[in-house]
């Protein structure tokens, strides 16, 4: 990296993209960011302010994933370009197009848009949904040698195939007219961690619903879990860590069932803890419900399937130590109740 000491940090609205930014501004970076709006670029600056008090060396543009405008004037004079602005919707839409366009095409227009500005390196936010699905579960971790089959729609979603589709196609452009840019890509797991109000990673819900008593039971669903402040650090080691350029890093913990996330709030979280089932759902009592309510249909193919990943190579190459899941689990249920989200 240069002198310059600018990154540009996309969709900085997202959760893990404020704990990017926190940390980036802490460590003594000017940040830029974008937001499809300006209109809400005081609610971001409230959020990050949260997470570092330097807000004075964060500038925000507007810019939109599924338009070329901006872009370039954001990523100009920037060193580094974390892209984490992704699509991620609350259901499935009814085309695939509606996720896959904006996720691959807004990737290839940051990726455009910063070697035009002379940035050295891109960091990608990917997902573990674009290493280990289309196979089925597994007891073996997958790892970053490991790519998602799209082509398998018995065994992913539309969230999941626009996460393969938009990480293959930035290698393949990178391939073609990346010239000397550079590109690191992260694959993430279920994300947990504090929240900072009510806009917030999907995965936090996982804890939610098993907090707020919306839950009969417990569906055999489960993921490879990270903290966002684990996810953030993670982006900022391979932003510069010499050796990072040309790698997929796989950024997550053990695999954890629904089951194992509530026997933790159960046995370390008192009171509200205890409103989380204790009874497992049979397999097609989860299928039947799967005919009444929509999201449960939408992931009927996650049930029962186990998907461990290994994140040796970011441990060993970028010395990146994160938090326990269990630890990670806590400080999210914890912050639900702080923010009044969750009855205590």
């Amino acid at each position: 990296m240069n002198e310059t000491n600018v990154i540009l940090v996309t969709g900085g609205s997202g959760y893990v993209a404020s704990f990017c930014i926190g940390q980036l501004l802490n460590e003594g970076w000017t940040v830029r960011t974008t937001v499809r709006n300006l209109s809400r670029e005081a609610e971001v600056r409230a959020a990050i302010g949260r997470l570092s008090p330097h807000l004075d060396r964060l500038t925000a543009f507007a810019a939109d994933l599924n338009a070329d405008a901006a872009w370039r004037e954001a990523a100009d004079g920037c060193q580094g370009v974390l892209h984490v602005a992704s699509p991620l919707p609350l259901a499935n839409p009814k085309n695939d197009d509606d996720l896959v366009r904006p996720a691959r095409d807004g990737a290839l227009r940051v990726l455009a848009a910063a070697r035009d500005a002379g940035v050295k390196r891109v960091v990608m936010t990917s997902s573990t949904a674009a290493v280990c699905y289309g196979h089925g579960g597994r007891h073996q971790p997958f790892t970053e040698a490991d790519w998602s089959d799209p082509t398998d729609r018995s065994d992913s979603s539309a969230y999941e195939r626009s996460k393969m589709i938009a990480e293959r196609a930035a290698w393949a452009w990178l391939e073609a007219e990346g010239g000397a840019m550079e590109l690191v890509t992260i694959c993430p797991g279920a994300v947990l961690g504090p929240v900072l109000g009510r806009d917030f990673s999907a995965s936090i819900d996982i804890v939610k619903k098993l907090l707020d008593g919306s839950l009969p039971g417990l569906p055999r669903f489960g993921w490879p879990l990270v903290d966002v402040r684990d996810i953030a650090d993670l982006h900022v080691r391979a932003l510069t860590s010499p050796d990072a350029a040309g790698k997929r890093y796989i950024g997550a913990g053990p695999f954890y069932w629904m089951s194992d996330i509530a026997d933790i709030l159960r046995r370390d979280l008192p009171g509200a803890g205890a409103r989380a089932p204790k009874t497992k759902l049979a397999n097609w009592m989860v299928r039947l419900s799967a005919n009444f309510d929509p999201v449960v249909r939408e992931r009927l193919f996650e049930l029962n399937k186990e998907r461990p990943v290994s994140a040796q190579r970011a441990r060993s190459e970028l010395g990146w130590a994160p938090r326990s899941n269990d630890e990670s689990i806590l400080d999210t249920a914890r912050s639900l109740i702080a923010e009044g989200l969750v009855k205590a």
